[in-house]
């Protein structure tokens, strides 16, 4: 499902990079009870558009996955960052983010590693110095 609504928020970010791309994993609730979590995910390399994420699920997944998996196996990628710290650049407890809109949403048919929906676009994360935004190498392409 795509949207035209941006969003912004402030809340725990992680940064990580995956195949030479640097991302930004955010969470968002729907309302103040704190449930219903969504998970934000986009590219803050510059010149790198939300739609090369779906580009390499689509790669990296399996060859006939549908979109709800391949929004797992995106959910999967940050959230191996957040646990495990892989290609982890930063974490921020509490940052400022903003999602352009455009993008991509889809929800979950049952909770996925805590999370309702996932909601990819072009994301910027307040606080971060062009040298964390850059290219990574990577001996992986997708």
């Amino acid at each position: 499902m795509a949207s035209d609504e941006g969003l912004t928020g402030i809340s725990r970010v992680t940064v990580f990079a995956m195949f030479g791309v640097v991302f930004g994993y955010a969470t968002h609730h729907l309302d103040e009870r704190r449930i219903g979590d969504v998970a934000i995910v986009g590219p803050l390399t510059p010149g790198v558009e939300w739609g090369r994420l779906w580009q390499m699920a689509r790669i990296c997944g399996r060859p006939t996955a549908n979109e709800n998996e391949l929004a797992q196996w995106v959910l999967t990628q940050a959230t191996r960052a957040f646990v495990c710290g892989s290609d982890l650049i930063a974490h921020f407890p509490e940052q400022g983010w903003k999602l352009e809109p455009g993008g991509r949403r889809v929800r979950f048919d049952s909770t996925y590693a805590n999370r309702d929906q996932l909601w990819t676009g072009n994301l910027t994360v307040e606080g971060l110095i062009p040298d964390q935004v850059a290219p990574r190498p990577s001996s992986y392409t997708a």
